[in-house]
């Protein structure tokens, strides 16, 4: 490696959530900001909540934005957390950031869809082209044309269908 005459600091500079503190923020669509987050911009954010010893776990695992999508508590000890306090402090800040609701296991199935932001990030946490080219007024509109579908079908006399 060349040398290039830089000297390197040896303080921890400032992270971008440092010097800004955080908000969980949202484009336009209402799809959150953090999805364009890359693994340096997570390690920052976990850093920033107070959790300076994951930035490892996060990092090595490669979470950024779009993975942070996957990660809830099943998901922690995977990445080597198993303190179930910082489990649920984490994964609650990162529902936070993504604006998707807290899991609620006795929802009935008759219920419409669960919030649509929520079922989208689910397809947009998948990699691949069709992923990435997802948008969240896409997926609104192929939601509508679902429900459409459905609701069409219910009317009609079972002999017909």
């Amino acid at each position: 490696m060349a040398d290039t005459g830089l000297i390197r600091s040896s303080r921890k500079t400032p992270t971008k959530f440092d010097l800004h503190g955080y908000e969980p923020a949202f484009e336009r669509d209402g799809t959150p900001s953090c999805l364009t987050w890359s693994v340096e911009d997570v390690a920052d954010w976990i850093d920033y909540l107070g959790f300076p010893q994951y930035r490892g776990p996060f990092a090595d695992n490669l979470v950024n934005g779009r993975r942070l999508i996957n990660i809830d508590a099943s998901a922690m000890p995977n990445l080597g957390i198993t303190d179930f306090e910082d489990i649920k402090i984490i994964t609650k800040k990162i529902r936070e950031a993504l604006g998707v609701e807290e899991p609620y296991w006795n929802r009935s199935i008759s219920l419409k869809h669960r919030e649509t932001l929520g079922l989208y990030l689910e397809r947009k946490s998948k990699t691949g082209t069709d992923a990435d080219a997802l948008t969240f007024e896409d997926f609104r509109h192929e939601l509508e044309k679902e429900e459409r579908f459905k609701m069409k079908n219910a009317k009609q006399p079972s002999f017909l269908k």
